[in-house]
């Protein structure tokens, strides 16, 4: 008897390309050994339930999507004793996940890195009574992901997110927050702020400095406090984007447990996906939770 697969892809992801690929990556997967069986998305938390439902016998649990298909399929395993390995065929705007895992963005490749690749662990954040992959953030810009209309986005990809970050300039609001951690206490008005576990935020690269590691039981955490005029921006966004350009706006911290507190309820998102309005919030880290398929070495060439 073969290997069991499930397969959950969203097919609105992205530009739909998924729906020109999929015969070619089943027989990548049905000559590896596997049985496959399929699952098409129809409704936001789909992912979820049918990884809940349907994945905890299988031996791997393979999604396709952008990073909000991510996050459903790993919340669902999250609850599972005996968690199934995952692969990950990215089909969004940004990708950031797979970027972060050098998982390749052509979709036959990143089917074939799944069936050749090695298991290797990953760090899996909680939020409350929630789950992240990657990014918990709240603050200017952090909600365009999911204000960003979908059919624009399948359009213009990554502009469309600078586009309506850019539309939002004018309503620009700080947050009075407080935070703990392990070591350290702040408390301030914030602009900006991000729980990751990631090399790519938002399709921008280096915003935590230079090869962050995603299995080290520890959060990348970064707030940004708010200007005291317009002028101080263009050095907050150098700070941020220009690894060794250092603005006492930017502040770096390294935790595996955090705490908020707001004045007022405040908007976070989770990997790209609105997550509530919370006026506190307790993030973990789950240090090497689950195994995802990736290359940790190239991939032949095609002849």
């Amino acid at each position: 008897m073969g290997r069991r697969m499930l397969f959950v892809f969203n097919p609105l992801s992205g530009k739909a390309q998924i729906r020109t690929k999929l015969m070619d990556i089943l027989d990548v997967f049905i000559k590896a050994g596997y049985q496959v069986e399929i699952h098409v998305t129809q409704r936001a938390l789909d992912a979820r339930k049918v990884v809940e439902e349907r994945g905890y016998d299988m031996d791997l649990i393979v999604g396709s999507g952008g990073d909000g298909t991510l996050n459903e399929m790993i919340s669902g395993i999250m609850g599972m004793e005996r968690k199934p390995r995952i692969g990950y065929i990215p089909a969004g705007t940004t990708n950031d996940f797979a970027a972060s895992h050098k998982i390749p963005r052509n979709m036959l490749r990143a089917a074939e890195s799944i069936v050749m690749g090695t298991a290797c662990p990953v760090d899996i954040g909680t939020f409350n009574e929630r789950y992240f992959t990657y990014v918990a953030a709240f603050g200017a810009f952090t909600d365009v992901p999911y204000k960003t209309p979908r059919e624009i986005k399948a359009v213009l990809g990554h502009p469309a997110y600078i586009l309506e970050a850019a539309k939002s300039l004018g309503s620009i609001k700080a947050s009075h927050v407080t935070m703990e951690t392990e070591r350290d206490y702040y408390e301030g008005d914030v602009l900006v702020g991000m729980v990751s576990n990631a090399n790519q935020i938002a399709g921008f690269k280096g915003l935590n400095g230079k090869d962050v590691r995603l299995d080290d039981g520890v959060f990348e955490v970064l707030l940004v406090e708010n200007p005291q005029n317009i002028l101080q921006l263009p050095e907050v966004v150098t700070s941020l984007l220009q690894n060794g350009h250092k603005s006492k706006l930017v502040r770096h911290f390294m935790a595996s447990r955090v705490k908020f507190r707001f004045e007022e309820a405040t908007e976070w998102v989770l990997d790209g996906e609105f997550g509530g309005k919370r006026k506190e919030v307790i993030i973990e880290n789950r240090c090497r939770a689950v195994q995802i398929m990736k290359m940790t070495h190239s991939l032949p060439k095609k002849s």
